[in-house]
């Protein structure tokens, strides 16, 4: 069945998200804060992580970085693009939309919870890669894999930030959902060098989430997100 990879994952995302929800309740805020300062530091260590995996590669004998000017012109222009398109401003205004209608009036963290974690279980080429292997082949075993951790990741941070976080289910199944149908179309373009660009500059904006999460919202990464199509026609420049 074509789609059931993404079906798969915002089970997962839900699942996570009403089990964070319900540990919510037993722990204080003292307890809250710190684990969205651990939460944090996860993400940044698993954006350095994929960052150096692509930028560091091995050649007589040593490490040589590469990929210095896609990831400039990466987030140069997406950056550009982002804020002409005004992403950041428009993704929160569908945040409060789900707010309204989700009843959720009164908790403040609500949009916060949406966009942060829509951002994180979006980006990356496990959604992208995952999505054209369903749509292709019906091969779900990426997005399952995916799902398992988006379900991990959702869970803590919906018992941090609330139940905005299980919303993110709803941008990733768009997002992912389109990649699927859209799949023959989209894979003439997903070279092996665009998939490591794609990989390079998702784990970028994987690390700035984490900076947003233990210093606040520092950095518009949803503004960023331009970069990742960016990324992937610079594998054709």
């Amino acid at each position: 069945m074509i789609g059931l990879g993404t079906l798969i994952n915002v089970a997962g995302i839900v699942v996570g998200g009403l089990a964070g929800l319900a540990f919510k309740r037993f722990i204080t805020q003292r307890y809250q804060s710190n684990m969205v300062s651990a939460l944090g530091l996860c993400t940044i260590f698993i954006g350095i992580v994929g960052t150096c995996e692509q930028a560091l590669k091995p050649a007589e004998g040593a490490l040589h970085a590469g990929g210095m000017m896609t990831i400039i012109a990466s987030l140069t222009i997406g950056m550009l693009i982002g804020t002409f398109l005004r992403i950041t401003e428009r993704i929160e205004t569908f945040g409060q939309w789900l707010k309204d209608r989700s009843g959720s009036a009164g908790d403040p963290l609500f949009v916060r919870g949406f966009v942060v974690a829509s951002i994180a279980v979006s980006i990356g080429a496990m959604a992208v890669v995952g999505s054209l292997k369903d749509g292709l082949t019906g091969d779900i075993s990426i997005l399952t894999a995916k799902a398992v951790m988006d379900m991990i990741f959702v869970a803590v941070m919906t018992a941090t930030l609330g139940k905005g976080c299980i919303f993110s289910a709803v941008p990733v199944a768009l997002f992912q959902g389109v990649i699927t149908l859209l799949a023959r179309f989209i894979e003439p373009f997903l070279t092996p060098q665009a998939v490591d660009n794609l990989s390079l500059v998702g784990s970028i904006l994987i690390f700035c989430v984490g900076v947003n999460l233990i210093w606040g919202d520092k950095i518009r990464v949803a503004d960023l997100l331009p970069a990742l199509v960016v990324a992937v026609v610079c594998a054709f420049v």
